[in-house]
C-alpha cells in the first residue's frame, strides 16, 4: 500500500468540494493507495512520468493531480479541481 500525503493546496481546495464530490474523492483515494499508477499521465507527451491525474465524480467533473513517489512508497496529492 502506498501512504497518501495531501498538501496544503490541496486540503483548502477539499474544504470547498460539496458532499458528493467528497463522496467521490474518498473513492480516488482508496484506489490511490493500491494502484497509483492506474491515474493518467498529467503530461500525455511524457508518459511515464510520476505526475498523474485521475478524474472522479459523476460526469468527471473533478480530477485530482499528484505525484507518485514510487521508492517512498507514497502518493502526494497536489491539488483537487471540481467543475460542479
Amino acid at each position: 500500500m502506498y501512504e497518501i500525503e495531501t498538501y496544503e493546496d490541496a486540503r483548502d481546495q477539499l474544504a470547498e468540494l460539496p458532499r458528493e464530490a467528497l463522496l467521490a474523492y474518498a473513492e480516488v483515494l482508496a484506489v490511490l493507495e493500491i494502484a497509483p499508477w492506474s491515474g493518467a499521465p498529467y503530461n500525455r507527451a511524457k508518459p511515464s512520468s510520476p505526475m498523474r491525474r485521475f478524474s472522479f465524480g459523476r460526469d468527471d467533473l473533478g480530477m485530482v493531480v499528484y505525484l507518485v513517489l514510487e521508492h517512498d512508497r507514497r502518493v502526494d496529492v497536489v491539488g483537487v479541481y471540481w467543475l460542479g
